[in-house]
């Protein structure tokens, strides 16, 4: 798209890919430096660095919904060339959006330096390795339009994460951080609406490209697909072991019980017998 001519880290997809390989080598070199050091604490910078993606996430939210809202854009399909100057709003924001994209590495790299190292899973690399590079296409191929969507819904589920992550770095916080496992619904929820209205511009469709459409319908359902199986393995999975575990103590509660009657049981029959 000759709009985005010029604008950093877009004129060449070579940064972009040599970022991304960087980004895979501190995943897989990065845990075996870190593993006979003491983990770092980070409190203080994972504080700051959370909050500035928050109000990052913010921002980027208020105005792609302003940006959509003055260019009168369509839910149902939206071409990249009929939003007047809208158009170049999106852009500028979805610029920030993709930029996003590399800075948040470092939720990896803190992981590694805090020794997490059980938090670095196929899910999590796969999803950060992944966006920088899809969104550096999407800038220069289909920079607004019908991409505001899911980048939107994205920007405010962000809000909702990194206000959650800058929070728990304060450990005085943490007793009162109930919200995580909805945070994990919420974005399960925005992939499957993201499927939704790009699933629109297919079935009515405008001048935006309909490989794209079928590309990011495709994506979402891989994300479906490991996030399910992320919040099974942490949410569901706990919960059953919770159960159990309440249930052995019933159990072993009553067993207690019946065993106490019995002795109480048997102490009398032995009266019983003294007395005859």
């Amino acid at each position: 798209d000759p709009r985005v001519k010029g604008w950093l880290l877009l004129e060449n997809y070579t940064p972009t890919f040599i970022f991304s390989v960087l980004y895979l080598l501190i995943v897989w070199l990065g845990p075996k430096y870190m593993r006979n050091k003491q983990p770092f604490s980070c409190r203080g910078i994972l504080v700051v660095y959370n909050l500035g993606l928050t109000l990052l996430s913010l921002y980027m939210f208020y105005e792609l919904v302003t940006g959509v809202w003055e260019g009168g854009y369509n839910f149902f399909c939206q071409d990249t060339h009929s939003g007047g100057e809208a158009d170049m709003k999106i852009i500028r924001v979805l610029w920030w959006y993709y930029f996003s994209k590399l800075i948040e590495f470092m939720d990896t790299f803190f992981f590694i330096l805090r020794k997490n190292n059980h938090q670095i899973t196929v899910l999590h690399v796969y999803h950060h390795a992944t966006m920088l590079n899809i969104w550096w296409f999407v800038m220069n191929w289909v920079p607004c339009g019908h991409s505001y969507f899911g980048a939107t819904l994205n920007s405010f589920i962000h809000v909702l994460m990194y206000s959650y992550y800058g929070l728990s770095a304060v450990p005085a916080m943490r007793p009162y951080l109930w919200w995580k496992k909805y945070i994990t619904q919420g974005q399960l929820t925005q992939f499957v609406l993201t499927i939704f209205q790009t699933s629109c511009g297919v079935v009515w469709p405008c001048a935006f490209p309909q490989g794209w459409l079928y590309f990011q319908i495709s994506y979402m359902i891989s994300l479906i697909i490991l996030f399910t199986n992320f919040y099974i393995q942490t949410y569901n999975k706990k919960a059953s072991s919770r159960r159990k575990e309440y249930q052995n103590g019933s159990t072993a509660t009553v067993n207690g019980y019946t065993s106490s009657f019995s002795s109480l049981e048997n102490n009398v029959k032995q009266r019983k017998q003294r007395k005859d």
